[in-house]
C-alpha cells in the first residue's frame, strides 16, 4: 500500500477531518489532501508528527513495514506494541512492556524469562523448549548486550521494592505477600469498576504503562487479587479467573 493510501486509510481509521489531522500536527488541510492523492510527501519531521498521532512506525507510513523485534524480549513489534518515550514517541527498539516512559523495566534476565515463559508456553511448544530458546536468543539482543550501559544503576529495582513494601504494609485482608511486580500494558488491566449507583467507572489509562500482579486469594476459590501501582497511586482490587467482575478493595494516592 501507498503512502498516500496509509495515511487515508489510518486518518479516517482515527476519525479526523483532513482539517483536524492537520491541526494536530500543524500544517494546512491543503497540505494533508497532497498527502493523500499522491501529490506529495510528507517530510520527516511531519513522518515523526504522523507516527505520534497514529501510532504507528514510520516505516509503516511509508508503506515499508520492517519485521522488528523488541531488544529486550524479542516478541515481534507490531504497531500496537511499539514503546513510548516521555513525550509520547515511539521508540521501536523495544515493545510496551519491556520499555514504558523513558524507563527500562527489566534489570535481571530470569525476572524477563520467567514472565515470557508464561506468556509463550503452548501445546506445541512446551516449557523446556521455551526456556532454552530464551536462555540463548536473549543475550543476543541489544538490550542485553549494552545492558551496562543502558542501566540506571538499579533506580527502578529500588523504586519497585519501595512499592512491594507499602502494598505489603497496607494489611489487605486475604491477599498474600507481594514479592514481584512486573510491567503491564494499561489497555490490558483497565477494568471497569460499578459504583453504588450502578454507574461503572475505570482509573487507568489504556496508553499508560504500570507496574502490577496477580495474586491467589488466600479465602480460595476462584478469585484473585489484582494489584497495580505506579509513581502516584496503589490499586489494588478482586477479579474473576479472566478478569470478569471486578470489585475495587483500595485505589490510595501515594
Amino acid at each position: 500500500m501507498e503512502t498516500k493510501n496509509i495515511i487515508q486509510e489510518l486518518r479516517t481509521k482515527h476519525g479526523m477531518s483532513q482539517e483536524e489531522l492537520a491541526n494536530k500536527i500543524f500544517v494546512t488541510r491543503q497540505a494533508v489532501s497532497r498527502w493523500e492523492t499522491g501529490e506529495t510527501v510528507p517530510n520527516t519531521e511531519t513522518l515523526k508528527l504522523l507516527s505520534e498521532v497514529f501510532g504507528v512506525s514510520i516505516d509503516t507510513l511509508l508503506g515499508t513495514p520492517k519485521k522488528l523485534i523488541c531488544q529486550c524480549c524479542g516478541m515481534p513489534l507490531d504497531d500496537g506494541f511499539i514503546s513510548r518515550e516521555k513525550d509520547g514517541s515511539l521508540n521501536s527498539d523495544y515493545c510496551k512492556w519491556c520499555y514504558a516512559d523513558g524507563v527500562y523495566q527489566y534489570s535481571n534476565m530470569d525476572d524477563l524469562i520467567e514472565v515470557c515463559v508464561k506468556n509463550m508456553v503452548s501445546a506445541e511448544h512446551p516449557e523446556n523448549e521455551v526456556r532454552a530458546y530464551l536462555k540463548a536468543t536473549l543475550p543476543q539482543l541489544d538490550y542485553w548486550k549494552r545492558y551496562e550501559q543502558l542501566s540506571d544503576g538499579g533506580e527502578f529495582e529500588a523504586f519497585k521494592q519501595t512499592l512491594i513494601d507499602e502494598i505489603n504494609a497496607l494489611h489487605i485482608e486475604g491477599m498474600p505477600n507481594l514479592d514481584k511486580l512486573i510491567t503491564l500494558a494499561g489497555s490490558d488491566v483497565n477494568l471497569s469498576y460499578r459504583l453504588p449507583n450502578g454507574s461503572t467507572v475505570k482509573f487507568l489509562d489504556d496508553n499508560a504503562a504500570y507496574l502490577g500482579n496477580r495474586l491467589e486469594c488466600g479465602f480460595g476459590g476462584e478469585r484473585y487479587f489484582g494489584v497495580l501501582a505506579n509513581m502516584d497511586f496503589i490499586l489494588v482490587c478482586t477479579y474473576e479467573k479472566s478478569g470478569e467482575d471486578p470489585e475495587l478493595v483500595i485505589y490510595k494516592k501515594r
